[in-house]
Parts: C-alpha cells; sequence; structure tokens
C-alpha cells in the first residue's frame, strides 16, 4: 500500500514538472515578419523646364521711318501748294533741289556707316528737315504769283507725281538714291517750264507745252518702275 502511494506521488510530480514543457512545445512558434517599411521611392517633383518666356523681338519702328515720314510730308505739302497755286513753279523748284541734296546727303551717311544712320546722322538730317520744313511753309504764304495752272494737265501731272513720290518715300519703295534722281528730274522740268514762261510772257508755246508733257511722261514712268525695283529701305537700306 505505502508502495502503492509513493509511485502515484511520483507520477504526479512528474506529470506537473512535464506539463509546463510540454505546453511550451506546443504553442504555436511565434513568427516575426519584419515590419520596416519599404523604402520610399523619391518623390521629389521632375525638373521644372525653364518657363522663361522666350525674348521678345524687337518692335522698334526702322530707324529710318521718322525721317521717310517727314520727307513724305513735306512732298505732299509741296503738291499741295502747286495744286492750289499757293507755290509757284519757281518756288517748288528750289524747295525740290533743297530734298534732293537732303537725300544725297543721306545716301553719303548710310554708305559711310554700312547702310545704317548713326544718332548724330539721324539728329542731322531732322533739323534739315525742320529747315525746309519752315521754308515750305514761308513761300506757301508769301505774295509769288504761281506761274502754271495747277488745274491745267501739266500741273496736275506735278501734283500727281510729287503724291506718288511721297507714297514711295513713306512706305519705303523709294530710296534716299532713287527719291532724289527723281526730284532732281522734276526740279529740271520746272527750271525749263520757268525759263519758257519767262521767255513767252508768261505763256508757254503749244509745243513747249508738248515737250514738257512728254518729259512728265517719262518721270512718271521712273517712278512706276522705282517703286517695282524692290530696291527698298525696308529690305535694303
Amino acid at each position: 500500500m505505502m508502495k502503492y502511494s509513493k509511485v502515484t506521488l511520483l507520477s504526479v510530480a512528474l506529470g506537473a514538472f512535464l506539463l509546463p514543457v510540454a505546453a511550451q512545445n506546443t504553442s504555436a512558434p511565434v513568427t516575426s515578419t519584419p515590419t520596416t517599411a519599404p523604402s520610399n521611392p523619391s518623390t521629389t517633383a521632375p525638373t521644372n523646364p525653364s518657363t522663361t518666356a522666350p525674348s521678345n523681338p524687337s518692335t522698334t519702328a526702322p530707324e529710318n521711318e521718322p525721317i521717310n515720314q517727314q520727307k513724305s510730308q513735306q512732298q505732299k505739302r509741296i503738291a499741295q501748294g502747286l495744286a492750289n497755286g499757293s507755290l509757284s513753279t519757281s518756288e517748288a523748284d528750289a524747295l525740290e533741289k533743297k530734298q534732293g541734296e537732303l537725300n544725297d546727303e543721306e545716301r553719303q551717311m548710310r554708305a559711310a556707316n554700312g547702310g545704317q544712320l548713326t544718332a548724330a546722322d539721324r539728329a542731322k538730317l531732322q533739323q534739315q528737315q525742320k529747315s525746309i520744313s519752315n521754308q515750305i511753309y514761308q513761300s506757301k504764304h508769301n505774295a509769288a504769283a504761281r506761274t502754271t495752272d495747277p488745274k491745267s494737265g501739266i500741273g496736275k501731272t506735278e501734283q500727281s507725281q510729287q503724291e506718288h513720290i511721297a507714297q514711295g518715300m513713306k512706305s519705303g519703295q523709294l530710296t534716299a538714291g532713287e527719291s532724289t534722281k527723281l526730284e532732281n528730274q522734276e526740279s529740271n522740268i520746272n527750271t525749263e517750264r520757268h525759263n519758257d514762261i519767262t521767255a513767252n510772257g508768261g505763256k508757254l508755246t503749244p509745243q513747249e507745252q508738248a515737250q514738257i508733257k512728254q518729259q512728265q511722261k517719262q518721270v512718271s514712268s521712273q517712278i512706276y518702275k522705282d517703286k517695282h525695283n524692290n530696291q527698298n529701305t525696308k529690305g535694303k537700306k
């Protein structure tokens, strides 16, 4: 009886000892999973391409535009003076010669500076144009008598040619050299006409009228050719 009790106690004690071990062996294995977050790819915004606005091309008007505008305006004033009789033939002749001399000077200035005008050149030309403009005003408001009827065929042609030259200079279709030659031709016709009128008691003979009309026709043809020969102040200064 005592022997049986001892065996029983030993069995219980052994069971109590082995129970924790068995419990440990049957527990679910701890699986440690890494919790490290995956490396975050770079979220830096891509390099922003340059958004600088393209350089604005110069919108400055051609440097010779103010000078051409002045010359055009003066030609129109001469044409208007011839049309209404406020300018005599000799006065128009003198003004045309001054315009021609100014155009020659401008052409020489450009030739000396690679086709361009310096600031000093422009200032000088504009001052001379101002002087011519004043002379046009004085000539149109003096008492000189017009020796050619502005309503005659010769008078109308003369006015029309002045207006065509003015338009050509304003648009750039006529260069300074071309306008000089045309104005010189106009001046020569005016001088010849003035001399004829003076020699014939204030009138032109039928033969003289026909000769002047033929010369004016040649000038009109030259104006057209010069305005359509691609030699212009905007493309070739």
